[in-house]
């Protein structure tokens, strides 16, 4: 065995153990998890790699002060968002894989949440500067509209897709993309603060990242974009998927 494959067999049994350690109270009852999509921007202008995350407010229900990457639940005005340039067509059929009822417009709509989550949490509006000419859905998307600004889905990088274990009071299956930060086209201030979602957002390095408080699934996501950056960051690449289908964390390839 070569090197190269121990220390990647090596890598992903260390995520697998990472997960199954939480200690997790999984007693409430069933519930379907909802779709959901994440983005990490990474700054690659220097030497070290930055990652941008955004602390939760104490006063939140779901991840009180927990620092995590923007994101949330899919909406239906995604599916219907004009794009500068669709999906890489590998990231595309990564989408797809182990989906009930597949399309092209579903994986669409979750790279298109990803992008407005952002947006709504952080103010960053990422794409590319655009007349936009065709109809926008009314909402968050008319901030981009109004800035000539189209979601770039070509720039999205598939880094891995987790599914909340069956027995936690919310449930998501979500979708974590990555974006490089010079994707940042525009910014709408005063929207975090004090008293939004977000209290803060910072830009960290991958290794100080990894020490902040996080749910589990966040510091391991960092992890696999770590090793895939360190892969060569191709779309072609495999993209790992944890579920828990048996009281036990799992992580297949789609």
């Amino acid at each position: 065995m070569s090197d190269v494959l121990a220390d990647r067999i090596e890598r992903m049994t260390r995520f697998v153990k990472r997960m199954n350690e939480v200690e997790r109270d999984l007693s409430s009852p069933y519930v379907r998890p909802k779709d959901a999509a994440t983005l990490i921007l990474v700054d690659r202008a220097g030497r070290v790699p930055k990652v941008l995350l955004g602390k939760r407010h104490q006063g939140h229900k779901f991840m009180p002060g927990k620092f995590v990457f923007p994101g949330g639940r899919v909406d239906p005005a995604d599916w219907r968002m004009p794009v500068a340039r669709p999906l890489d067509p590998a990231t595309e059929a990564h989408l797809m894989n182990r989906l009930q009822h597949p399309s092209a417009a579903k994986a669409r709509a979750f790279a298109l949440a990803a992008i407005r989550e952002t947006f709504e949490e952080t103010g960053l509006l990422v794409g590319v500067r655009e007349r936009v000419t065709a109809k926008v859905p009314r909402g968050p998307w008319t901030a981009f509209a109004e800035a000539n600004i189209l979601p770039d889905l070509g720039a999205l990088h598939f880094i891995g897709r987790a599914i909340t274990p069956p027995g936690r009071p919310r449930r998501f299956d979500a979708r974590f993309f990555s974006m490089d930060a010079s994707a940042i086209a525009h910014r709408i201030e005063g929207v975090t603060g004090p008293d939004a979602e977000l209290v803060e957002l910072v830009w960290m390095p991958l290794a100080d990242a990894k020490e902040l408080d996080m749910p589990a699934v966040t510091g391991v996501m960092l992890e696999e974009l770590d090793a895939r950056i360190a892969d060569g960051f191709g779309h072609d690449l495999p993209v790992p998927f944890y579920s828990m289908p048996r009281g036990r964390f799992r992580r297949d390839m789609l």
